[in-house]
């Protein structure tokens, strides 16, 4: 069973010194915190945070490197405080202040709690009810003088327990909770090394590199510059003795389905690999002149020079008509005049479309695995021009072991023919961005699949009733990738897991014992990663089939439910009514009437971006959230405009979303039509009886003083007064596994809630239980008060 996770928190607390005013030049003051506790880490900054972990067989060393920056013209100075979950046992801990060390204190559980206490009920800042019930590290910090700056560093040591072989490091970060600005510059490493054979990598929040150096050792890497750090860094990896690992996440709130996540992923070197053919399908018309050309040819190169020695393959240009490299599949042996074929390649004439893809039926051998690449940078000119009659011809044509991998390069391509080719043949579609090149996004997919251990896979269950899986087909696998599925269950239980499929023509099946669905809680991220690939799933069925009453409701239902950017959700921030199933119904009628006035266009630059968009989401590998901005301030590629207010109007606490209506954060999980709200007194005695009764609930009242939550079968909303006198208690089991993730964005408040939140830095968690986020302002933050007030006496 999954133990406790272990957070480190760093928290810096502003603590005000007022220096007495000179005559000639006054010295600025910080705010005048006397009457409601409002102010802003203005002149707070962080120069760099620097985090590198070593997981050694388990053991994870965690260092921090940090640079705090007073830009003030007064003095900084506080306090570490480092909430810890209940039972968390820390085998070392170091700290340093511009390298000097310095001692550390553990305050035990009643002792932190009454801080907590304290401030939720004095200051009445909720920000800190995700920590109820932790213990807390304590340390002194010199003080930071007015235009000076402070390395703090940290490093830690703690055992990641192993779960059926899956590992799991976390990294809390909050930074927004204690400086207003963004971090200068943020470093990632996590370094793994294990005596038993790494398998899948796996990060559901950022976007990193991962190095493999053999079977045993990986370096995972993440870095970005002037960024605002909106959610804890998680990293998973599995580890197995056998040649395909397999292991299952899963999560599930009372009273409904679960959902799942499977890591499948081969040995990165494997003893043996499926012989293959490889048949390259080129555009050579006359638009593909110029640097496309250029690019596609080298790309071309790189597939045929990158053949296993089993492999055949084959190339056909067409343009007007169908050039072949060789009238049937050559062996490897016949790369170096297949480059010759490839250089010679001209851009001319037309674009037959149908007879290259009829060519490369042809070829299909149905007793060997087959891989087709077709590239385009157009639409059908010549042969077969109806995309329907084409799609049908190809598909009559090509065997059912042959894949087809699409590449549309350019805007000018036809995106419901490349989608539909790879959905018929159990492929995938690539679009080549005019800013992008052809020969790099085509290597690199290769690069992917080059080398197959698996093919025609299935999947049994073990009796566990599994549905809306996606992929909705299953690929082949490949050494040194990994296959993520996404799907639902039923009920929890224990399962064995069968994969089985085809190495060169021999059947094999894998039996993975002991994997268990979870019967509550689990890991929070995956439902909202299973609604973003169902929607891209969704999308992308709507662009081929035309619009679908069902469909259209099911995408506006799980964009709202979990808070996904599609084309259709400008209701998110724009509409009132979306909290009643009345309400969201009529959105989707709204959507289906729009899109008959107006049908997509399968051409041009947003055809290609839809198709593209909808595919990344259907194949994601994390879940998608509302956008952040880049570096520069700009909204991320594919970006709706209407992401300006979401991004301020949008939070996530585990798999709930939460939506700002009117100063109240409403959880999208609501239905008004059937639902009817309990009133709850902020900081009232009901309020913390609730927490009390369900610690869980802190991580949704953590959001600010107004809050609307829908938990264990009841509906709990925060209001200003006393609100009941006595609520009902949820329905759950609050001592076993129904803990949830605390919010990984930071938490909202407003008004006297707005309170500025002091210097933090964490350390890890285990896998399976709560993540907790940074810490608010906290004691010192009365200290601070009491500091001013008697400087303020002493100058009168």
């Amino acid at each position: 069973m999954k133990q406790k996770w272990f957070s480190l928190f760093l928290l810096m607390s502003l603590l005000a010194v007022v220096s007495r005013a000179s005559a000639q030049e006054p010295t600025p003051r910080p705010p005048d915190i006397i009457g409601p506790p409002i102010w802003q880490f203005d002149g707070l900054r962080i120069a760099y945070q620097r985090v590198n972990v070593t997981v050694e067989n388990q053991v994870a060393t965690t260092h921090i490197d940090q640079l705090f920056v007073n830009d003030n013209d007064w003095m900084l100075e506080g306090q570490y405080l480092f909430p810890l979950p209940a039972g968390a046992a820390v085998s070392q801990l170091t700290m340093w202040v511009d390298g000097q060390p310095i001692e550390a204190k553990i305050l035990e559980r009643d002792e932190a709690q009454q801080i907590y206490d304290t401030i939720v009920r004095q200051l009445r800042d909720p920000a800190l009810l995700k920590y109820v019930g932790t213990q807390a590290i304590q340390a002194n910090v010199f003080p930071i003088p007015p235009r000076s700056e402070r390395r703090i560093e940290i490093e830690y040591t703690h055992l990641l327990p192993a779960d059926n072989g899956l590992i799991h490091y976390a990294y809390p970060q909050s930074t927004d909770l204690y400086t207003n600005t963004p971090l200068d510059e943020q470093s990632i490493r996590v370094e793994v090394r294990s005596n038993e054979a790494i398998r899948a990598i796996y990060s559901p929040s950022h976007r990193v590199d991962t190095f493999r150096d053999g079977n045993f050792r990986a370096v995972v890497g993440y870095e970005a510059f002037d960024v605002t750090p909106d959610q804890d860094y998680e990293l998973y990896y599995t580890v197995s003795p056998e040649d395909i690992g397999l292991n299952l996440l899963s999560y599930k709130e009372a009273g409904q389905d679960g959902f799942f996540l499977l890591l499948v992923a081969p040995a990165l070197e494997v003893d043996e690999m499926i012989a293959k053919d490889v048949i390259l399908v080129m555009d050579t018309s006359g638009s593909m002149e110029g640097e496309k050309m250029q690019q596609a040819k080298a790309a071309a190169r790189y597939v045929v020079t990158h053949l296993n020695a089993e492999d055949r393959f084959n190339v056909v240009a067409f343009s007007t008509g169908v050039r072949l490299f060789r009238p049937e599949l050559a062996g490897a042996g016949a790369v170096d005049e297949a480059v010759s074929f490839i250089n010679n390649l001209e851009a001319i004439g037309g674009t037959n479309i149908s007879q290259a893809l009829l060519e490369a039926a042809a070829l299909s051998d149905a007793t060997r695995p087959t891989t087709i690449l077709f590239l385009t940078d157009g639409l059908a000119t010549e042969g077969i021009t109806n995309t329907p009659l084409l799609l049908e011809n190809v598909q009559q044509a090509m065997p059912q072991n042959a894949r087809i991998f699409t590449f549309g390069v350019g805007d000018d391509v036809d995106t419901l023919l490349l989608d539909s080719l790879a959905a018929n043949q159990r492929g995938t579609s690539a679009y080549v961005r005019p800013f992008e090149a052809i020969d790099e996004k085509v290597s690199a997919f290769y690069a992917k699949i080059s080398a197959p251990v698996l093919a025609n896979i299935a999947l049994d269950f073990g009796g566990v009733m599994v549905e809306q899986l996606y992929p909705t087909e299953l690929p082949d696998l490949f050494a040194g990738t990994q296959l993520v599925l996404a799907g639902r269950y039923r009920s929890g239980g224990a399962a064995t897991i069968t994969l089985s499929g085809e190495v060169n023509g021999r059947p094999q099946t894998f039996a993975y014992a002991d994997n268990t669905f979870r019967s509550s809680g689990g890991d929070a991220f995956i439902p909202r990663l299973w609604a973003t690939r169902a929607i891209g799933h969704l999308l992308t069925q709507i662009r081929l089939h035309g619009e679908n009453p069902e469909l259209v409701q099911s995408i506006v239902n799980l964009s709202i439910r979990y808070g996904i950017i599609t084309p259709y959700t400008s209701y998110l921030i724009e509409e009132d009514d979306i909290f009643s199933q009345t309400g969201r119904s009529g959105i989707a009628e709204e959507v289906i009437t729009d899109m008959a006035a107006a049908p997509a266009p399968s051409t041009g630059a947003d055809a290609v971006a839809e198709a593209a968009a909808a595919g990344a989401m259907a194949e994601a590998e994390a879940p998608m959230a509302m956008p952040t901005r880049t570096a520069t301030g700009t909204p991320s590629p594919g970006v709706d405009v209407v992401a300006n207010v979401a991004e301020t109007a949008v939070r996530y606490v585990g798999s709930k979303t939460f939506l700002l209506r009117d100063g109240v954060w409403m959880d999208t999980a609501f239905d008004s039509d059937t639902q009817t709200p309990q009133p709850v007194g902020f900081a009232s005695d009901a309020y913390f009886d609730l927490i009390s009764a369900a610690p869980e609930l802190g991580s949704y009242f953590a959001l600010g003083a107004r809050v609307l939550v829908v938990y264990g079968g009841q509906v709990y909303e925060v209001v200003e007064g006393n609100g009941a006198a006595q609520v009902d208690l949820p329905q759950v089991d609050v001592t076993g596994e129904t803990a949830v993730t605390p919010p990984t964005m930071t938490p909202f408040t407003q008004g006297v809630n707005d309170l500025p939140a002091p210097a933090s830095r964490a350390a890890s968690r285990h896998a399976g239980l709560p993540l907790y986020g940074m810490v608010g302002l906290l004691l010192l933050v009365v200290i601070a008060i009491a500091r001013y007030r008697a400087t303020r006496s002493k100058e009168r």
